[in-house]
C-alpha cells in the first residue's frame, strides 16, 4: 500500500524524501512512478511547498531467480 507523507519542512526535495525512505538506488528507479502518483506534483517547482501531501509508492518485490547457462571456459 503506498505511504502518504505530509512535508513539514522547507528547502525540503522529493528525491530527499524517496531516499530517506526508500534509499538512493530505489529513490532514482521510483521517482517516475512518485511523480505518476502525485499528479501536479512536478509543477510546484523543486522545494515542495509545506504541507503538500506526497504518496510514496510501494517497494518492488522480489525479483525471482532466473536460472542463466553455465559458460565453461575450459572443456
Amino acid at each position: 500500500m503506498p505511504k502518504q507523507i505530509t512535508i513539514r519542512g522547507e528547502g525540503i526535495v522529493l528525491d530527499q524524501i524517496l531516499a530517506a525512505e526508500l534509499g538512493p538506488r530505489l529513490a532514482r528507479e521510483l521517482l517516475p512512478a512518485t511523480l505518476a502518483l502525485n499528479p501536479g506534483l512536478a509543477d510546484q517547482g523543486p522545494f515542495l511547498p509545506v504541507g503538500t501531501v506526497v504518496v510514496i509508492p510501494d517497494r518492488p518485490g522480489p525479483v525471482p531467480f532466473a536460472a542463466r547457462p553455465v559458460v565453461r571456459l575450459f572443456g
